[in-house]
């Protein structure tokens, strides 16, 4: 208000004569303050890739955000720093202690919670557990010593409030230490928005079905800040074009028509969804059905030909919906009006609608809950990576009537254990009698830093099969696609060419898990012929591969063996494991259409003892599609890209380096 006065002041006494002097010196000196400000936000742009990335608290990966740190965090460190801060109360200054003071026991491999010393920082991060009583241990960080920054230049400690400036602006004025803060965080609103837009986008992200509610319902969270109406605009812009940009980049991939002959030649798949919608005249016949992300339309050609009544056809990509209508009235199939006797005549069944399926009421005329039949192949890797699935549920809520059918109606993500002779191993030990291994030690060594798409033989399982999760596609919520499940691997007894003494005495090695997905078209709808779509190590190769995790050391399983010995480390061949148990955790990563995998894994010995290995690391299964052959994944907190090239005779995995990994961004980018 002081600035705001003295300008008054000054334009009262300066003189006619002098106005256009006045006016061209502010200009000046706003143009040098807008220089000095991008100048800096520049230099701050310039220094993201180091000073800005903030290390786990607990182990060595390291975020470009606050929010992915926490929920690394709580997915695997048992360590939920949102919910403790409300618990609690704390104000700034008590959560910049007690970082500190966990980055200081961890130093020192102790637990935060408990106090307990761990022989070394992998024991540490096995024995992590949730707090008992946050209230008792509340007083062993919040004291003076450890306002003082454990390590320097800790991006942690200035950056955590990002994810809720709304609660801090709302703090009560006469709270002299919020206040502080809040007039702080006002003041630097301009520079935080970036952030601010990434935050909001991990939760668009997760929720593509409803995204332009939440960008509306954050923006109007009523933060009552000056400018805050021009930051609200310019979030709200900022994160419909990032929503918008990551679905045209997805929708864009698939106008590729090698992507669609690789689908097209999946025998598997085609069957599945040919026998499902060919073999069940009772429920096609006469029916509406909605094909949704129809490609090249031979989903709803089926359709037809088995006898809807009406075919909706809805495609994002606009090339791809042009092929759609194209090839859909080459076959005589495409709706339209004929009026050749005078009156107009609907005839064709397929109507192509070029939108993604949540905007579909803006381009046709269709009554909510008239659909018969909803149909999609919205499948991706592991299932639910770059799946469509939230828009195939806004679509049974939007347009399906009750009791409508979905195609498929349930799906089931399962896990076993593979060995050696699904990796690459036995490969590089014997390459034109050459012993190679060396390369093959540090290939799997390299696999157990990321999830990697690629297939597994039936006979390289060594444990049975577990199911993960099972969706009921009819009933579920969106939101249940994040989950964790708890399993248990067993050795497989199923050889035939060994005795069952044989097998309860024979130890193998579990190089890591495989994860691969069913989905079923039952009887609930395909009455006459019910379906199923399998990835299973035991069928057939199809074009989603399976996923492979694998463990940073072989475990050694057996179904029950006597001779061990008692002071052997479990897992190891003098005390094989009898079974081993997984804690495995599917969430939305805040990549839009990314998946995050984590995995936690112990073992039990014939003796009842409990061994746990290190936590398959939170890694994310995402990417972008460079070419047709092509997919680019890469991780959200440590620099492992990798390319996926298909290729005529496999799928091939290439590690590149982080620079190679910027410029094939910039090359996409640039397309």
């Amino acid at each position: 208000m002081a600035d705001n006065k003295s300008s008054v002041k000054y334009e009262e006494t300066v003189r006619p004569e002098d106005e256009e002097l006045v006016e061209q010196e502010t200009d000046e000196e706003e143009e040098e303050d807008e220089e000095e400000w991008d100048d800096w936000n520049e230099e701050e742009e310039g220094g993201n890739d180091s000073s800005s990335i903030i290390k786990c608290l607990f182990c060595d990966y390291a975020f470009d955000h606050s929010r992915s740190l926490f929920d690394h965090c709580i997915s695997i460190h048992h360590f939920d720093f949102p919910t403790i801060r409300r618990s609690l109360s704390l104000d700034f200054y008590s959560s910049f202690n007690l970082f500190n003071y966990i980055r200081s026991l961890v130093a020192e491999n102790r637990c935060w919670s408990c106090g307990l010393t761990c022989q070394s920082n992998l024991d540490l991060q096995s024995h992590l557990h949730e707090p008992l009583s946050l209230e008792e241990i509340k007083p062993r960080w919040n004291i003076e010593a450890y306002l003082k920054p454990f390590l320097q230049d800790d991006p942690l400690l200035y950056s955590f409030t990002e994810d809720d400036d709304e609660d801090i602006a709302e703090k009560d004025d006469d709270d002299d230490n919020d206040n502080e803060l809040t007039t702080i965080v006002r003041n630097c609103e301009e520079i935080r928005i970036d952030h601010e837009i990434y935050s909001e986008t991990e939760n668009v992200a997760s929720a593509s079905d409803n995204h332009y509610e939440m960008i509306s319902s954050s923006a109007e969270s009523g933060i009552d800040c000056p400018g805050d109406k021009k930051s609200r605009a310019y979030f709200r812009r900022h994160v419909a074009k990032d929503v918008k940009n990551a679905n045209e980049d997805y929708f864009g991939s698939y106008s590729s028509f090698g992507i669609h002959k690789e689908m097209l030649s999946d025998k598997v798949r085609m069957d599945a969804y040919r026998q499902a919608i060919l073999d069940n005249p009772s429920l096609i016949s006469g029916a509406v059905v909605m094909d949704v992300g129809c490609g090249t339309g031979i989903l709803s050609l089926f359709a037809a030909q088995a006898g809807a009544s009406r075919v909706i056809a809805v495609e994002a990509s606009e090339k791809m919906a042009a092929v759609a209508t194209e090839i859909a009235r080459e076959n005589g199939l495409l709706r339209g009006k004929s009026s050749s006797d005078g009156t107009s005549k609907c005839i064709g069944l397929v109507e192509v609608v070029q939108c993604m399926v949540e905007e579909v009421d803006k381009k046709i005329r269709i009554e909510p809950h008239t659909v018969d039949v909803l149909l999609s192949e919205w499948m991706g890797y592991c299932l639910l990576y770059e799946s469509m699935l939230s828009s195939v549920l806004f679509a049974r809520d939007r347009w399906l009537r009750p009791g409508g059918a979905m195609l498929p109606d349930t799906a089931t993500i399962f896990a076993a254990g593979f060995g050696k002779g699904g990796t690459s191993l036995p490969f590089w030990e014997n390459v034109y009698g050459f012993n190679m291994s060396c390369i093959g030690k540090e290939l799997v060594g390299d696999a157990a830093r990321i999830p990697i798409v690629d297939t597994v033989e039936g006979h390289d399982l060594v444990t049975n099969a577990a199911v993960l999760k099972t969706f009921d596609l009819v009933t579920m919520r969106p939101e249940e696609v994040d989950f964790t499940a708890s399993i248990v691997l067993e050795p497989s007894l199923s050889n035939a060419e060994s005795s069952l003494l044989d097998l309860e005495s024979k130890t193998s090695w579990c190089y890591g898990v495989v994860l691969w997905f069913e989905t079923g078209f039952t009887g609930r709808f395909c009455k006459e012929m019910p379906a199923v779509l399998s990835t299973s190590p035991h069928t057939p190769k199809t074009h989603w591969s399976q996923t492979i995790l694998t463990f940073r050391e072989p475990i050694a399983i057996a179904a029950g063996k006597s001779d061990v010995h008692r002071s052997a480390a479990i897992g190891t061949d003098g005390c094989p494991a009898t079974n081993i148990s997984l804690r495995i955790s599917i969430v939305r990563a805040s990549q839009h259409r990314s998946i995050d995998i984590s995995m936690e894994t112990s073992g039990v010995g014939p003796d009842g003892r409990k061994r746990s290995w290190p936590y398959f690391p939170s890694s994310v299964l995402t990417g972008l599609r460079l070419e047709a052959n092509m997919v680019l994944r890469y991780r959200n907190d440590k620099p492992w890209p990798v390319v996926i090239t298909s290729k005529s005779d496999g799928r091939s995995v290439i590690t590149t380096g982080w620079s190679e990994f910027r410029k094939l961004i910039k090359q996409h980018q640039s397309q």
